[in-house]
């Protein structure tokens, strides 16, 4: 990784961080609070440096999740943060704008993971153009993959 600045944040862009400095390594958890923070069948997370993270609008908002373990979101759309812990703070790898640097490179509680999770990519891809066209027409009110000049406090509303 390199010592970019690097930029993200939540869905309705309430809460955006920006970190200096090297990221640690890229990981995948397995372990069910992961699942649960998510909605998924793992967390994506990377270190972050310890003085490095600025929040530039809101800051998250906390689950204390287990005794030493404090999981981060935004209070008003809900996206799934950080991960905090004593002495390391990591961040959801999906709430960056450029993740395309940010592949895991390590699997934590493998044991516990669900047993069909390795076989997911193998399914047949959904391929009805119609379906996508329609996609395309779809207007987004998520905050976009980029520093803002002045997106609206609380994200865009219908």
């Amino acid at each position: 990784m390199t010592d970019q600045v690097r930029t993200g944040g939540c869905q309705c862009g309430a809460v955006r961080f920006r970190i200096k400095g090297k990221v640690g390594r890229p990981s995948i958890c397995h372990c069910r609070m992961c699942q649960k923070q998510f909605g998924n069948f793992f967390g994506a997370l990377v270190t972050v440096p310890k003085d490095g993270v600025e929040w530039t609008h809101e800051e998250p908002s906390y689950f204390q999740s287990s005794v030493n373990i404090d999981r981060g979101f935004c209070r008003r759309c809900g996206t799934p943060l950080t991960y905090r812990q004593p002495g390391a703070l990591e961040i959801a790898i999906g709430a960056f704008d450029d993740r395309s640097d940010l592949a895991p490179q390590i699997q934590v509680n493998y044991a516990v993971r669900l047993p069909w999770v390795e076989k997911i990519f193998e399914a047949p891809v959904h391929d009805d153009p119609d379906y996508y066209r329609r996609q395309e027409q779809i207007i987004s009110f998520q905050h976009p993959d980029h520093e803002t000049a002045n997106w609206p406090q609380q994200g865009l509303k219908l």
